[in-house]
């Protein structure tokens, strides 16, 4: 089970090197370094030198260190839907797989940010009880692919997961969530697209992109080569203060995913994971922002701005339809089957 090498820069020390913090504000980033993993790609490092909003989402802050009440280690409740290792299963017909814990690049916003990091890959034994997992639960009709990166596998490893999944009778797609297409376009290569588009059922690809200028040139060649195979592809980004919560830069992104053959598929409000109060947009913002949008793009580049309620519950629409203020900054949030839950952002004290 090898992994890519992606030469990323993987310490506050390097990254000043490369130019991106001051040599000054090594020191104070220990600690971040010591609780979260720190990788930039090579491709991320170049744009991060010209963009600020490439860089607010890669380079380390000393603001992951500040923790809101609001925040927890498991925002979205993985450990408590998390049958066998390796499986989390919140829906009852699809489930996600996680091969690997490893990711070419680790955003600093990142809802799995205290698990994700040089962990490795599911053991071989451990493999065999998540896809027999799979197999013995009938309701699964969606594999999701995610981790961790599961692009950063070889080939070859990606390969025999997806062979196993074609031969599951009840599954009948595969999902593969990624940020390498992004991270390390050049990743994407004839290996790995004969990997994807290998076995009879479909596989569809969702791309992690958050800002319009993540989609270079390469990018674009690299999603090119996988919708010239017929491989679908989706985007997922997240609402992040200071990178693109603004009506333009949505605008933007959105546009020029689609430009790509990219579908965008989820605007994610961000998670309530640890140290990522810098990052958090008023829900009332993210509504407006949305709105906004609605009257200047085509309904083809237009997500659906989604909120993952916290502990696990499940992913609803954050629009005024699913989520009402309750006049006290906490909202009332329904989820899929009619229930109501408690959110409480905690803005003023993380902005």
């Amino acid at each position: 089970m090898n992994h890519v090498p992606f030469r990323s820069l993987t310490t506050p020390a390097a990254l000043a090197d490369a130019g991106l913090l001051a040599a000054d504000a090594v020191p104070g980033l220990a600690g971040v370094a010591e609780r979260y993993a720190i990788g930039v790609t090579p491709a991320l490092v170049a744009l991060s030198g010209a963009h600020p909003a490439i860089a607010r989402q890669f380079v380390p802050a000393a603001e992951e260190l500040l923790v809101s009440p609001a925040e927890r280690a498991d925002p979205i409740g993985d450990h408590a839907h998390s049958p066998v290792k390796g499986i989390v299963h919140r829906y009852p017909d699809r489930l996600l797989l996680m091969p690997t814990l490893s990711c070419a690049v680790y955003c600093r916003f990142c809802f799995r940010r205290e698990s994700v990091g040089d962990a490795g890959v599911l053991s071989p034994a451990e493999m065999t009880a998540a896809l027999d997992y799979i197999r013995a639960t009938e309701s699964v009709w969606e594999v999701i692919l995610t981790g961790g990166d599961p692009l950063t596998l070889s080939a070859r490893r990606l390969s025999e997961i997806l062979t196993v999944l074609d031969t599951i009778p009840h599954v009948k797609t595969v999902r593969i969530h990624t940020r390498v297409p992004v991270a390390a376009p050049e990743r994407i290569d004839g290996g790995l697209i004969a990997a994807l588009t290998a076995i009879s059922k479909p596989v569809y690809v969702g791309i992690h992109c958050n800002h319009a200028a993540e989609l270079t040139a390469d990018v674009k060649a690299a999603c090119g080569r996988m919708a010239n195979a017929g491989i679908p592809l989706l985007a997922q980004s997240v609402l992040l203060k200071g990178v693109n919560d603004s009506v333009e830069a949505l605008d933007n992104l959105f546009r020029a995913l689609v430009e790509t053959r990219v579908r965008p598929y989820y605007l994610h409000h961000l998670d309530l994971a640890p140290g990522t109060g810098h990052f958090r947009v008023a829900v009332e913002e993210g509504q407006r922002l949305v709105q906004a949008l609605r009257g200047r793009l085509s309904g083809l580049a237009l997500p659906t701005y989604i909120l993952d309620i916290p502990g696990g519950a499940g992913k609803v629409p954050a629009g005024a339809a699913y989520m009402s203020p309750e006049g006290d900054g906490t909202f009332l949030v329904r989820d899929p089957q009619g229930s109501t839950h408690a959110y409480a952002p905690d803005i003023a004290k993380t902005s």
